[in-house]
């Protein structure tokens, strides 16, 4: 129980929002993205600036309180909230300033990737990003972050040029470089763990704002086939085009066929960074080859039109439980068991997808930042997604099941952000080489762990 004195003290020290439970709008800031996650914090606190910050970090530490941090509430995990403590709430943040001429940009940290790409694309600019525009830069930037562009450009973090940080005292700090670099080799892909980023620096790269761009659809039948294909393309593919696969029931796409809806099929979806438009075509022709697509849609559209193409299949609500691993190459082994599990979809919105990276995000050595995985080419997500609660347990098993046929064919690595609630036991290999360094970051800045409410990094003497 928190005393009404307390909170009324707080509400003095901020100016965004203070809400309790009971309160009208508390129902829909508690909520996020992942339908699974139910939890019931005892104060959210909505942020108009970096002071409320400070405010809310110094309350929930002097009152022995849980401490979460949400910006874009994406995280699959649902680490945004926290039961009975206090949820830092950034979403109301979401400032986007673009220098042009210096091709930078400053992010507040409840920016979604909508907001950066809107507004950075207004002067033909870019930085690698997500694939969904709803989900926040925060998260996935501290995670490490990679999209549509990390093969030419690298990582999201690889193009963060610095930082403002809350630490868990209640200093504000400029991470750099130059400044506090120990501090700011640990937030690129440390997750939340040492501190509250409220500000991101980024450089920007010129694209946009067209992309040749699109999907190309084939029947299921023919997967293994168009998986070894592709494999094979992408291994010499030059770094502007990038191609990830997606396996799933067909969605009512218009240019496919209405006998195809509902199917299983294999999508590539593609996008070329490139400047010679007839090159990304020339590129591209192969892909159209690799058997008889059923359908396909792609052309030269404006970049963030395209950055919102999968956000139907990801709208917020749903139920959804991942797995992940990572891969440095892909097996015909690895192949027949995804055909396998897509066989025996337990709902028509699970799939699994492999994210083609590599490229300019394996130039960095695996301790250049603490996102240790540079020798990742791919990405794997099986996501579970559904509507109906009663469907929990046959989603979350077919995740699970087909999790563990594809281990034996992957690196070992994980991406942090792809991590669940219920996979603690894999947090070292998330961070990889770098996880006794990272806890000994983690000491200097938050020898209490109040920054738990992550995939952990315990500090050093702990």
């Amino acid at each position: 129980m928190i005393s009404a004195e307390l909170v009324e003290g707080l509400r003095a020290a901020v100016v965004g929002n203070v809400l309790l439970p009971g309160s009208d709008t508390y129902e829909s800031a508690r909520t996020i993205w992942n339908a699974l996650i139910d939890k019931h914090p005892a104060v959210i606190v909505q942020c108009a600036n970096t002071q409320d910050v400070v405010a809310a970090v110094n309350f929930a530490r002097d009152n022995g309180l849980v401490l979460s941090v949400r910006s874009g509430g994406h995280n699959i995990a649902g680490t945004a909230l926290c039961d009975d403590g206090v949820v830092v709430d950034l979403s109301q943040m979401k400032a986007v300033s673009v220098n042009p001429s210096a091709k930078t940009a400053q992010v507040q940290a409840g920016a979604t990737l909508h907001d950066f790409d809107a507004a950075a694309q207004e002067h033909g600019l870019a930085t690698p990003l997500g694939i969904n525009s709803t989900t926040g830069v925060a998260g996935l930037t501290l995670g490490g972050g990679f999209g549509w562009l990390s093969r030419k450009h690298g990582m999201t973090i690889d193009n963060l040029a610095g930082v403002e940080v809350v630490t868990a005292n209640g200093d504000v700090l400029n991470a750099s470089e130059n400044e506090h670099p120990s501090l700011f080799w640990a937030l690129r892909g440390g997750s939340g763990n040492f501190g509250i980023v409220t500000r991101f620096d980024f450089r920007l790269h010129s694209f946009g704002p067209n992309a040749l761009s699109g999907l190309i659809v084939y029947p299921f039948s023919d997967a293994k086939s168009v998986f070894q294909k592709w494999r094979d393309y992408v291994a010499s593919a030059p770094n502007e085009l990038t191609v990830w696969s997606v396996s799933r029931l067909a969605p009512p796409l218009p240019f496919l066929p209405d006998s195809v809806h509902g199917t299983p099929i294999l999508a590539l979806a593609f996008l070329y960074s490139g400047d010679d438009e007839v090159k990304g075509l020339e590129l591209i022709e192969p892909l159209r080859h690799f058997g008889s697509p059923l359908g396909e849609a792609f052309g030269v559209q404006p970049y963030v039109a395209w950055q919102q193409a999968f956000d139907p299949l990801l709208t917020p609500g749903s139920r959804n439980y991942w797995k992940s691993h990572n891969f440095t190459t892909l097996a015909d082994g690895l192949f027949d068991e995804v055909i396998k599990a897509i066989n025996v979809l337990p709902d028509d919105q699970c799939e699994i997808f492999f994210g083609g990276i590599g490229g300019a995000t394996a130039l960095p050595s695996p301790t250049s930042t603490a996102y240790s995985h540079r020798d990742t080419m791919y990405a794997m997500n099986v996501h579970g997604r559904w509507e109906d609660k009663g469907a929990d347990e046959k989603c979350i098993t077919w995740a699970r099941n087909f999790h563990k046929a594809s281990a034996p064919f992957a690196s070992g690595g994980v991406y942090v952000n792809f991590l669940t609630a219920d996979e603690s036991d894999r947090v070292a290999a998330a961070y990889g080489v770098n996880y006794e360094r990272l806890s000994r970051v983690k000491q200097e800045y938050d020898p209490k762990n109040l920054f738990r409410s992550n995939q952990n990094i315990l500090p050093a003497e702990a």
